[in-house]
């Protein structure tokens, strides 16, 4: 059960957390279809997955109406796990591959999920606007801010100004460097105290 997910986001609806605790059970039956996730990692699937993916409801909290664009989807990250805690936002879910793909819509049918689509689409030929553009390891960064650039419009109501809210670990010093006082980085331990997100980061780029 996601009890490190309840701790951390106490205010969440009976529905959000009936949602959250299905997830394990549905992404279990799809990964044995089709590999969205790691097999080792479906012992810390919650925290490995989903509260990582959570972690972007620390810095923001999108309001209705926003829209979100999560490149290289793969399994869903961050994607599904955001939808659930923002159901009036609308997620597209994009990647390259239509097994993926396929596999992501019928886990955001099977959870109801009535702000999820996904498309099946390199980044390079997606050119719709989004008010926020979401990855998790990707690439290098540099090269996704390149390649997404182009799908963030100008004009938003969040909080943040509208950009991209990349997930990535390690020593980004040099790959960031070149955004000088531009980016913002949250070290994610900061947030959650398990130790997987020791060298974890959200790297923010308002476009």
């Amino acid at each position: 059960m996601p009890d490190s997910i309840f701790r951390y986001f106490p205010s969440l609806s009976a529905d959000q957390r009936k949602k959250l605790s299905l997830l394990k059970s549905v992404y279990t039956y799809w990964n044995n279809m089709i590999n969205l996730v790691s097999r080792k990692d479906m012992e810390n699937f919650y925290i490995r997955h989903i509260l990582h993916s959570l972690s972007v409801a620390k810095i923001i909290a999108f309001l209705p109406g926003t829209r979100i664009l999560d490149v290289g989807t793969g399994g869903g990250f961050p994607g599904i796990p955001l939808a659930i805690l923002f159901p009036g936002s609308e997620f597209t879910l994009l990647d390259s591959t239509g097994k993926k793909t396929r596999a992501v819509a019928a886990i955001a049918d099977e959870l109801k999920l009535g702000n999820v689509i996904t498309v099946r689409k390199r980044a390079e030929e997606e050119y719709g606007k989004y008010d926020f553009v979401t990855g998790r390891a990707v690439s290098g960064f540099q090269q996704f801010a390149e390649l997404i650039s182009k799908n963030v419009s100008e004009t938003g109501n969040n909080g943040l100004r509208n950009g991209i809210i990349y997930l990535k670990g390690g020593d980004l010093d040099d790959e960031l460097a070149v955004f000088g006082k531009r980016i913002t980085v949250w070290n994610i331990n900061e947030f959650f105290g398990e130790s997987f997100f020791e060298t974890k980061k959200i790297v923010y780029l308002p476009v």
